[in-house]
């Protein structure tokens, strides 16, 4: 397997040059080429890649409208595996943000500067995963992936 030094895209071994930036490749070493990157929160690859290009809109609306948008992705693709995995995950984000609402509501003054914190931690976590789905990606949103709940 063959890599390009200045892009960092890696191609077979029968390729010279790099199709984007036309440098000349290197050989990655048989003992790296063992030791890829496994991500366990990536489960893009156990999607078909004509599921995701059909579903994509509406596994997009569970990040963008929270629970109409899980109903409604519900709805609309019940079954397409790749929605189901982001309505799962925009379930998890949407559960957290009524924790914390609850939470910050019962605790004056320190819980809604604390309250305000979180929204926006959670605003920034559904924006990551909205463009994720955008590349076709099925990464499990990030600080929520660790609950239990909607494996």
């Amino acid at each position: 397997m063959k890599f390009c030094p200045n892009c960092h895209l890696t191609y077979d071994d029968s390729a010279n040059v790099c199709g984007q930036c036309g440098g000349p490749l290197s050989v990655i070493p048989q003992q790296v080429q063992q030791q890829v990157a496994y991500d366990p929160t990536d489960h893009t690859a156990e999607f078909s890649a004509q599921d995701i290009s059909d579903n994509k809109v509406f596994a997009m609306l569970p990040y963008l409208m929270s629970f109409i948008g899980v109903i409604i992705a519900l709805l609309a693709a019940p079954s397409s595996p790749f929605t189901m995995f982001h309505v799962r995950q925009g379930l998890k984000v949407a559960v957290v943000e009524i924790l914390v609402g609850i939470v910050g509501a019962i605790i004056p003054i320190i819980g809604w500067f604390a309250l305000g914190i979180c929204m926006i931690i959670l605003l920034v976590v559904e924006i990551i995963c909205f463009f994720r789905v955008c590349k076709g990606q099925a990464k499990e949103a990030p600080i929520v992936k660790n609950l239990g709940f909607l494996k």
